[in-house]
């Protein structure tokens, strides 16, 4: 751990912490927006019992580190200490939390994440996460940052997922409408990533954001991206 710690924990704490104490020198910035994860909400031993997961929801850093997730604790560590900083230097700060992020390429290259999607449509991985997790399209996690950062209403996190699937799920839906690519076939063996649960999406949706868009429009959008560019 001492060593993860100090390649992936460390650096995404210390990071936040910089960008955080920068903007509060700035006498200009009144509000700060901050991009966490829905990682930071639904790690919990007891996810099913309280689900559907809502902002007062945390994820347990001792599930993570059980379960060597050290992505959703880096995520989580780093989301309280924002919380922290805003409270001691008493900055206006708003947290988006966006679950996995999909729809077309932004830049010449994927980020990892859509990389994770091609190898899953290529087959080129040998087996898809054991993950239940929630999707959300990149349009949607643009308007979300929109509206917490000129929303005066808006405060505290806004979940800002769509629906909740199984990889196993996804691979079905996207098979049936394009049977030419080679999906993966294979379950991974890892476990304490599965959990079923849903998203409460109620408090951003008080603040007027519409209807997020659905997983076969994201994966559309990703996928009619991914051939455009020459990646399918």
């Amino acid at each position: 751990m001492s060593k993860l710690q100090a390649n992936l924990v460390d650096p995404c704490i210390k990071g936040t912490l910089n960008v955080l104490s920068s903007c509060s020198k700035a006498t200009s910035v009144k509000r700060i927006v901050l991009t966490s994860s829905c990682s930071s909400i639904r790690y919990r031993y007891d996810v099913q019992q309280v689900s559907p997961l809502n902002e007062s929801h945390w994820s347990d850093p001792e599930y993570c580190k059980h379960y060597n997730l050290l992505y959703a604790y880096a995520k989580t560590t780093a989301e309280k200490e924002a919380w922290k900083f805003a409270e001691e230097t008493r900055k206006d700060l708003v947290v988006v939390n966006p679950s996995f992020v999909v729809g077309p390429l932004l830049a010449p290259q994927p980020t990892s994440t859509l990389l994770l999607i091609l190898a899953i449509i290529r087959g080129a991985r040998g087996e898809y996460p054991n993950t239940t997790v929630g999707f959300v399209h990149i349009d949607d996690v643009v308007a979300a940052h929109l509206l917490a950062m000129e929303d005066s209403r808006a405060s505290g996190r806004l979940v800002c997922s769509s629906s909740v699937a199984h990889w196993s799920q996804i691979i079905e839906m996207l098979r049936a409408k394009y049977p030419s690519y080679p999906f993966e076939n294979k379950c991974s063996s890892q476990v304490g990533d599965s959990n079923p649960h849903s998203m409460d999406t109620t408090k951003i949706s008080q603040l007027g954001f519409p209807c997020f868009k659905t997983l076969d429009q994201m994966f559309d959008d990703c996928i009619k991206s991914f051939q455009e560019k020459g990646f399918l």
